[in-house]
């Protein structure tokens, strides 16, 4: 309460003669005055947890049992839906929904504009006879037919091509979405063109952990390792955020727009004490944040982790790790989440990487690893790793994979947002990297060697702490290194690139594609070796030690963000690609569409197709910047300015009240001309060609609208406070 009375007493003092400062003491009078109250639940989480999802635990109480053994058959073994035991799920889904009040169904698919969509249809059907009757069939939940003719398909099929199909995928299961009026029971689907063309995330990542699987399954085979009948990647994807005030927000149009500000002055303090991060988290942030983890559990999203992160008004959930293609969809509902319940609690989730300038953006830290249908973890490394051939082996077609595709995982995390986010202090450089640290590291330079390494232990002796009644510690065989882009961490690998608005399904089909390559490739190296009638463990090791001495240059377990090491990289021969435009031309190219397609991930013309959709929407989303820009800066910057000279003209009476009054002359002239700059550069885009048309973004928008932000910038420092249009930085990031 003490910050609460503290602020309406500053903002009190001072002229509400505008719509911001009246927001303000709103805000400092009632931070919550324009949300929601959640009253927290307080049952057990287990009590609820999952109730909104047609699980495993449903289905057993719901169907009969040999249908159940039989649905349970086609999920696990990736079998094809019998259409009669489709029928009888539906039956059992709809009666389960409408108990939950759902009057509407929707496939809910994932297409090529990196967000979710959905058409509802009702469960009410007419019986011919103008009486209404509801029905559900199989059909109705296998198959759907949406019009595919709005969505993004890079030349796939013609505008006036209409037709797209969705089709049910059971390994994800149906649950309810509910809203203030009633219920939706939602079908998770793929999305495909008439002819089978995939035209969403979903279908090339099922494709993706297929060849994983069919590889993984090879590999356990040539070491004994037989009991497992299935292997699939998991996935957890650690999401940041940031929270702003609503009122704040609707009176910036750039958020509203595009997601960031555009403009804001640096404010007096950011994130310089550090003291954000893992701090104690405001009650009215914490309010919202229990009520997103009761609506994730419901959908049995297993969030695990809240803190504060590293920027003001800037936080973080995590969820446990699950299978991809799951996890996949979790990701787009923790998204949802996020957005609608801060709404109900008076703010604005904002999923832009790089919302505010000179703080740190937000990423969607994707930490990846490979399972067992018996529960064993490919990438657990166990007590004494360099004794586990299988774990160095799996390890091995990971270093060989980044390093062959790591231009590929870099495009695969590009775009506009992140453009702004990597290379900065909170986000990993474009160079792609692996770092092990400690003992691991000293494993795989010990085969970079050509040497059999030393036994190391993947831990070590307790930490001398010094303080008798604490808990013994014991440290890792190797610290974390948060500048490396992918790190390894215990058992798992951490893509710290991907950016937070992005879906994580299209980085982890090219993760899981690339290993797969991997896996297949040493797998054949192996087999020749046995085939000749090398000793196995003999085999094993050459086939490390001979993969890990040609691939040894994507290990570094220095500073990321050195100078030093752009230099290193680029003698060691790994790419750099800073921008999405050095990205885009690599999406389609040979070396892509080679190994795409030699594993049906993408055909050609689906790899052609996302490198014009992607290419088309990087240049779409500057060029929107670009006129939101434009606007603001002509309708509200250059009418305070001007409003302000006339205010100085007629106040201003000494030399230094004058050569104030000049630099703000000098200042909205040099708005005028960048506005006029700014708005010829929308005006010459190429037509026609999306590649080129995002390289005249990257290459001649953008400088424009940095230059005018400068501007800007410049007069916010200098403009009366009360005729400034725009809630300030300060404001945005510390009003709560």
């Amino acid at each position: 309460m003490g910050s609460v009375k503290l602020n309406l007493f500053i903002w009190s003092r001072i002229s509400v003669s505008n719509v911001r400062r009246e927001t303000l003491v709103k805000i400092a009078a009632d931070p919550n005055s324009d949300g929601t109250p959640f009253d927290a639940k307080t049952a057990d989480l287990k009590s609820f947890f999952g109730n909104h999802v047609f699980n495993e635990k449903v289905q057993r109480e719901v169907l009969p049992e040999k249908i159940f053994e039989s649905f349970q058959e086609t999920i696990k073994n990736s079998r094809t839906l019998d259409i009669d035991i489709a029928d009888v799920v539906a039956q059992a889904m709809y009666e389960w929904a409408i108990k939950h009040g759902a009057t509407h169904f929707t496939h809910w698919f994932q297409p090529l504009t990196g967000s979710t969509a959905e058409k509802h249809d009702c469960f009410i059907l007419l019986d011919g006879h103008g009486k209404a009757i509801a029905q559900f069939s199989g059909s109705d939940l296998a198959r759907g037919e949406p019009d595919a003719s709005s969505f993004p398909s890079g030349g796939l099929r013609a505008t006036f091509e209409a037709r797209g199909y969705t089709a049910w995928d059971p390994t994800s299961p149906a649950f309810i979405y509910r809203h203030k009026n009633g219920s939706t029971l939602v079908i998770p689907t793929v999305f495909l063109g008439w002819k089978g063309e995939a035209l969403d995330m979903r279908t090339p990542l099922l494709r993706a952990t297929a060849a994983l699987e069919k590889q993984a399954l090879r590999v356990l085979k040539l070491f004994g390792n037989t009991a497992p009948k299935h292997v699939f990647s998991t996935m957890g994807a650690e999401q940041e955020y940031f929270l702003v005030d609503r009122r704040l927000a609707a009176l910036r149009p750039d958020l509203l727009i595009t997601g960031r500000t555009l403009f804001g002055a640096k404010p007096p303090k950011g994130q310089e004490l550090e003291d954000n991060y893992f701090g104690s988290i405001p009650e009215r942030v914490i309010c919202f944040m229990t009520e997103v983890e009761y609506e994730l559990a419901l959908l049995g999203v297993p969030a695990r982790t809240r803190h504060n992160e590293t920027a003001p008004a800037q936080f973080e959930i995590a969820p446990l790790f699950e299978p991809a293609t799951l996890a996949a969809d979790h990701q787009m509902l923790i998204m949802q989440t996020l957005r609608s319940v801060a709404t109900r609690h008076g703010f604005v989730c904002l999923l832009h990487e790089k919302p505010f300038a000179g703080i740190n953006g937000s990423g969607k830290h994707n930490n990846w690893s490979m399972m067992t249908d018996t529960g064993e973890n490919l990438f657990e490394p166990g007590d004494t790793p360099v004794n586990n051939a299988q774990f160095l082996f799996f390890t091995t077609a990971v270093i060989r994979a980044v390093h062959l595709y790591g231009d590929l995982l870099r495009t695969s995390i590009s775009g506009a947002g992140n453009d702004h986010r990597l290379g900065a202090n909170e986000a990993p450089p474009a160079i792609i990297s692996i770092f092990f640290g400690g003992g691991l590291s000293e494993i795989f330079e010990g085969f970079a060697a050509g040497n059999t390494p030393k036994n190391v232990k993947s831990k070590l002796s307790p930490i001398e702490i010094g303080v008798s009644q604490l808990p013994p510690i014991t440290r890792h065989s190797g610290d974390r290194n948060r500048t490396s882009p992918f790190a390894f961490t215990g058992n798992k690998f951490e893509f710290r690139a991907v950016g937070s608005s992005q879906n994580p399904a299209y980085s982890t089909t090219v993760l899981n594609t690339a290993v797969a390559e991997s896996l297949d490739y040493l797998a054949g190296k192996l087999e020749a070796a046995l085939g000749k009638g090398k000793e196995f463990n003999a085999a094993v090791q050459e086939v490390i030690i001979e993969t890990v001495k040609k691939h040894k240059a994507i290990l570094f377990d220095g500073n990321c963000y050195s100078d030093e090491w752009k230099m290193e990289a680029a003698k060691r021969g790994l790419p750099n690609l800073v921008s999405t435009v050095d990205c885009l031309p690599l999406i389609n190219s040979e070396k892509a569409v080679e190994l795409f397609s030699k594993y049906g991930v993408y055909t050609k013309i689906e790899s052609d197709s996302r490198h014009e959709i992607y290419s088309d929407a990087y240049a779409k989303v500057i060029q929107i910047e670009a006129d939101t820009a434009v606007e603001i800066a002509k309708t509200q910057i250059l009418p305070a300015a001007l409003s302000y000279k006339k205010l100085l003209m007629v106040t201003a009476t000494t030399k230094v009240q004058k050569e104030l009054l000049a630099g703000l002359d000098k200042l909205i002239d040099e708005l005028i001309e960048k506005i006029a700059i700014l708005k010829n550069a929308l005006g010459k885009v190429p037509e026609d060609d999306a590649q080129k048309a995002a390289e005249y973004h990257h290459e001649n928008m953008l400088p424009c609208m940095t230059l005018l932000r400068e501007t800007v910038d410049a007069l916010e420092t200098i403009v009366d406070d009360d005729l400034w249009p725009l809630p300030t930085y300060t404001e945005l990031l510390f009003a709560r």
